[in-house]
């Protein structure tokens, strides 16, 4: 057997190094490799909900997506990789959902009502294990942890800001309104869809008349309380902390990005 000079040997291995990776296309940038991909973060959806996140192996995640056991790292470095990528793409599902379902909607009090509805009865029945999986990222990896949070809240409040301007809701501080209206959607899902049955409709229709008597300007509700003048402008700062939430809520009519 012939054997390569060690400097022919040296520029062969530059020449590999230098026309890229062993695989041109990782991280399933083909349409072949993206359906891979797919598969896989729906597999973990599955077992880190069923058995966690700390005690789930890569093996099991592949054997559910129906994948070589190898072909896990064309695609993710780590199984904290994975699960950041999953909560990326549970955040973006959710946003998407509630975009197209609401973005047609001109009054800001029927987007809400729509939003709840979707996230209820169609979101979440089909990410039954949501809040078991973000949970356990607070632990796992705080930093997409808190960006999930933080990336449905802001948006939120923006919407939320947007309908007190032009006079749908009353001028109550954003950020506040927000969290209030995110406590009340998370506990309503683990009461009534995490440890029950579904939320019933009539309970939903009960729910909105009562998020509506709390958001809806004077004007569009007479008889209602007047907001204190001036206390929801005078409580907004630019430098505010930013929100967390303590648990995943639905957003309605959040836009995607």
């Amino acid at each position: 057997m012939n054997r390569v000079p060690p400097a022919q040997a040296r520029r062969r291995t530059r020449r590999r190094e230098a026309s890229g990776p062993l695989h041109p296309l990782p991280r399933g940038k083909t349409p072949r490799g993206q359906r891979t991909r797919i598969k896989l973060l729906r597999a973990a959806e599955k077992v880190f909900g069923k058995v966690g996140f700390y005690d789930a192996r890569i093996s099991e995640i592949t054997r559910v997506a129906g994948v070589a056991a190898g072909t896990f790292y064309l695609y993710f470095d780590s199984k904290e990789e994975l699960l950041r990528s999953l909560i990326r793409q549970i955040n973006h599902e959710l946003r998407r959902v509630l975009s197209e379902g609401t973005n047609h909607l001109t009054n800001r009090a029927d987007a809400e009502a729509r939003g709840f509805e979707i996230f209820f009865y169609e979101f979440l029945p089909r990410h039954r294990k949501l809040y078991r999986i973000i949970k356990q990222a607070e632990f796992a990896d705080p930093p997409i942890f808190e960006w999930y949070y933080e990336r449905l809240a802001k948006g939120y409040a923006r919407r939320l800001r947007a309908a007190m301007d032009r006079g749908e809701f009353r001028d109550w501080d954003e950020e506040l309104a927000a969290c209030a209206l995110l406590g009340i959607a998370d506990f309503v899902a683990m009461r009534y869809v995490t440890w029950g049955k579904g939320l019933p409709r009539e309970k939903l229709r009960e729910l909105m008349a009562f998020i509506r008597t709390g958001l809806q300007s004077e004007r569009a509700m007479p008889g209602l309380p007047a907001a204190v003048p001036g206390t929801a402008k005078a409580a907004r700062s630019p430098s505010a902390a930013s929100l967390k939430p303590a648990l995943p809520v639905p957003l309605p009519a959040a836009r995607p990005r």
